[in-house]
């Protein structure tokens, strides 16, 4: 079994928004910085009271990492597995994973990737993507 996250106050709109289907992140009213994972204030003024907002699903993979040995006991069944760095469209980046190749073949810094959610459990939804590649698209 997964590790569960905790559900806050400031993080719940983005837990709730994927398992409705889509990825949220926030955005500075005062600066305009847009960023993942949720905060109450702007990382890059401070202002409190971010808005949310829906990523259209399209980014590009920033860097990633294969690992062919388990740091963590619910991993090992996923070996190998890959981590990944994706900058959406709209400027945040999170960490996250690849999903067409865990071994991390045909990945390049500045591929395009599409979002596809994943129900890991029941009811805890990720965001993970695909290669626009492999989707037959770019």
């Amino acid at each position: 079994m997964s590790p569960r996250p905790e559900i806050t106050e400031v993080n719940r709109p983005y837990w709730e928004g994927l398992a409705a289907g889509k990825l949220q992140f926030q955005r500075c009213g005062a600066c305009q910085l847009a960023w993942l994972p949720p905060r109450a204030a702007c990382p890059g003024c401070l202002a409190p009271e971010p808005t949310w907002a829906a990523a259209g699903g399209w980014g590009h993979l920033v860097s990633w990492v294969v690992y062919h040995q388990a740091y963590a006991e619910h991993l090992k069944d996923r070996l190998p597995y890959n981590v990944a760095i994706v900058e959406l469209d709209e400027g945040p980046r999170l960490m996250t994973n690849i999903i067409d190749s865990p071994e991390g073949f045909g990945f390049t810094v500045g591929a395009r990737v599409r979002l596809a959610l994943e129900e890991e459990e029941e009811g805890l939804w990720l965001a993970r993507f695909r290669l626009a590649d492999a989707e037959g698209s770019s």
